[in-house]
């Protein structure tokens, strides 16, 4: 079923829904069920799988020269969204990138997905790999996430690279784009965001999923002007509570956004992870409990790989 039947189906309740993370190269996928068992009890109706692009290593050579090969620490979105629809009966949401892809292999990752029975995807542009100091496209590649929901939108309508096919059969993919309540770090400003924003519903974006945020008045801002640009489509709030105290320095890094003062403050008298983590699980629950009262359509967290902080914070609220 689509997210956006999903979220109509639902009448106006709340849901729970999850993002997890592939298990890195090498691990048993038993390790990723034992982390989703848990939030089975809330009965998500839908999980995001996210998607890890390549990134290089280089290895000496004999005479001194370095090899450049490239690796993917988690790889296996495609084929854990089959395992967990299979396992769970949930529908899945792999998120499709555009680093690491040319347009004939997102063709035919979208495809392998359209066999599966996966009906939903969420385009995203991507990071640049570590050894980049910005994104770059693969050769015929998509550079902009709107050039990858193109594509999308283009299977859909049965229009395929190759427009020599005949009676190609439509794809029906529900597509879900990022928004940024506190806006992209490439955008000059939160209009310019704003503007590219509406650009992709109009293509055809059927709902939004924001990044990670702290204070929900921006996520309420964000929502005001959405609805001012004309964008009408449903606008998930990505939320992840803080777990150990190196994040109060790397996730305003990593995703460019701030934490409150309160928050912080509270933060810097921990000791310990320990101690931090139940901070963060607290201002998790208080954030959810707003949002929830102002009816947004689902409570959508970012696991991170941890189930636990996840599960005590849903114990409380559904």
């Amino acid at each position: 079923m689509k997210v956006v039947d999903h979220l109509k189906n639902a009448n106006g309740k709340t849901l729970f829904t999850i993002e997890i993370l592939p298990p890195l190269k090498g691990e048993n996928i038993k390790t990723l069920f034992s982390n989703i068992d848990p939030l089975m009890e809330f009965k998500p109706p839908f999980i995001d799988v996210t998607y890890h692009r390549e990134e290089y290593v280089y290895r000496k050579k004999e005479g001194g020269l370095l090899e450049k090969l490239s690796t993917r620490k988690r790889p296996g979105t495609v084929g854990i969204c089959a395992a967990i629809q299979n396992h769970y009966k949930v529908d899945t949401v792999p998120h499709i990138i555009c680093g690491g892809f040319n347009r004939e292999e997102t063709e035919n990752a979208l495809i392998d997905l359209h066999f599966l029975g996966v009906d939903n995807v969420l385009v995203l542009q991507g990071d640049a790999i570590k050894s980049e100091s910005k994104f770059v496209a693969e050769p015929d590649g998509h550079k902009y996430a709107s050039e990858l929901l193109d594509q999308v939108v283009k299977m859909n309508k049965g229009l395929y690279l190759d427009d020599e096919l005949e009676h190609a059969a439509p794809t029906d993919f529900c597509i879900g784009v990022a928004g940024y309540p506190e806006k992209h770090f490439n955008a000059p400003n939160l209009k310019t965001d704003m503007k590219y924003l509406k650009l992709k519903v109009d293509m055809g974006a059927e709902y939004i999923v924001t990044q990670m945020f702290f204070d929900n008045s921006k996520y309420f801002d964000f929502v005001d002007k959405c609805r001012e640009a004309g964008i009408t489509v449903p606008i998930i709030p990505g939320i992840k509570p803080l777990t150990a105290k190196a994040q109060l320095t790397v996730l305003p890094k990593i995703f460019n956004i701030d934490l409150p003062e309160e928050l912080t403050e509270e933060a810097d008298k921990c000791t310990d992870n320990k101690s931090l983590k139940e901070v963060g699980i607290e201002w998790c629950i208080k954030q959810s409990r707003e949002l929830m009262k102002k009816g947004v359509p689902t409570l959508h967290y970012y696991t991170m790989g941890k189930s636990d902080p996840i599960y005590r914070i849903a114990k409380e609220l559904f």
